[in-house]
């Protein structure tokens, strides 16, 4: 069975509300102002409709992005990680002169939470091994789709299910690095720079911050911060956030998202309202997304050889994998061996005949 994530006890939520804990991030929800963010920018960037490259289906889809009161693999962080400041990539905030913490603790953070993607990352390719058998066929039981994977359940133990909650995991990270991060945006011009009005990078994704390939950390851009985050999330900050650029100061978690197209519009926060804040954020997360899955089919193929990892993807994104992925001529290799051996005779067969036939002047 492989490693699970647990969920938090009530007594560590409520310590949260004095120390640093992650962000609600883009939406999970649709309530509260939230418009199941996550979901639309994963469907938006990996669905059958944006005619992406190894694209999801409708069925391996929703419990990818989460559907309905269901978080999906992408939304498991908002249900067992919640507490965990590397899974949203919160607290590597930094401003220069007189801030309250070194770039170099800031910076750390900021490995923390690309190191625990990375681990997501690798659980993921380890976990695909059990989508193929030694043949390189795929296996039913591991691939099969109902009853829909949950990952929030302790004993789901199905391939499939298994390697989607890691990538699920991986994009719910590189996704709240727009939101929750200056990667993306640009400072409200018609104020002055400060706490709670941090410098914007104003760069595109992917980032080269992200790169989880890599196997070293890249070094941020000098003025790059993401937000310090409490339950008492405000602008100025609170208890161990005072001073600081706070979560509260810099996200762009809320806005309507078309789960097609990804077109944002309607920013809910004051950073995602100053100019194209909210759009740039949405359009980097969705093609980092993209980034992120590519570079795990790559991955796949590093680790597992072209053909293997080929099959895992196929089982990866269709509904019907047994039916969609298998050797369309499955006898093939059976027929062609003994007609290769029979070729292969008769050509030496004459070469030798050629070779000894008398020469005639």
């Amino acid at each position: 069975m492989r490693p699970r994530r647990y969920a938090v006890p009530l007594a560590l939520l409520l310590a949260a509300s004095v120390a640093p804990t992650p962000a609600v991030a883009f939406g999970t929800v649709d309530s509260g102002g939230q418009h199941r963010e996550h979901e639309r920018i994963t469907r938006a960037a990996l669905s059958c409709t944006a005619r992406e490259p190894a694209c999801f289906e409708p069925a391996t889809m929703d419990y990818l992005a989460g559907h309905d009161r269901e978080f999906g693999a992408v939304g498991a962080p908002d249900s067992d990680e919640m507490t965990s400041p590397a899974a949203h990539c919160d607290n590597a905030d930094y401003l220069a002169g007189g801030y309250p913490r070194s770039r170099d603790v800031a910076v750390a953070s900021l490995t923390d939470c690309v190191e625990h993607l990375r681990a997501s990352f690798q659980e993921g390719l380890d976990s695909a091994k059990d989508l193929v058998d030694d043949e390189g066929e795929v296996v039913a039981e591991e691939v099969a789709v109902s009853p829909e994977c949950d990952p929030r359940e302790r004993t789901e133990s199905r391939a499939k299910c298994a390697t989607l909650e890691m990538v699920g995991r991986v994009l719910h990270g590189v996704q709240d690095f727009y939101s929750h991060s200056n990667w993306a945006d640009r400072a409200d011009p018609g104020r002055p720079i400060g706490d709670d009005n941090p410098p914007g990078l104003h760069r595109p994704g992917p980032s080269p911050l992200l790169d989880l390939l890599a196997t070293t950390a890249a070094e941020p851009p000098g003025d790059f911060t993401t937000g310090c985050y409490v339950l008492q999330d405000r602008v100025p900050g609170a208890g161990v956030c005072q001073s600081r650029v706070t979560h509260a100061a810099l996200n762009k978690d809320k806005g309507l998202i078309d789960p097609v197209s990804g077109r944002a519009t309607e920013p809910g926060t004051p950073r995602g309202q100053v100019g194209d804040n909210f759009v740039a954020a949405v359009a980097g997360a969705i093609a980092e997304s993209r980034r992120q899955w590519q570079d795990f089919r790559t991955a796949l193929s590093a680790r597992y050889g072209a053909d293997r990892s080929a099959r895992m993807v196929c089982a990866l994104v269709h509904d019907d994998p047994v039916n969609h992925c298998r050797d369309s001529h499955p006898y093939l290799k059976l027929i062609l061996i003994p007609v290769l051996v029979l070729v292969t005779g008769a050509v030496l067969a004459w070469f030798l005949r050629r070779r000894m036939r008398p020469f005639r002047s």
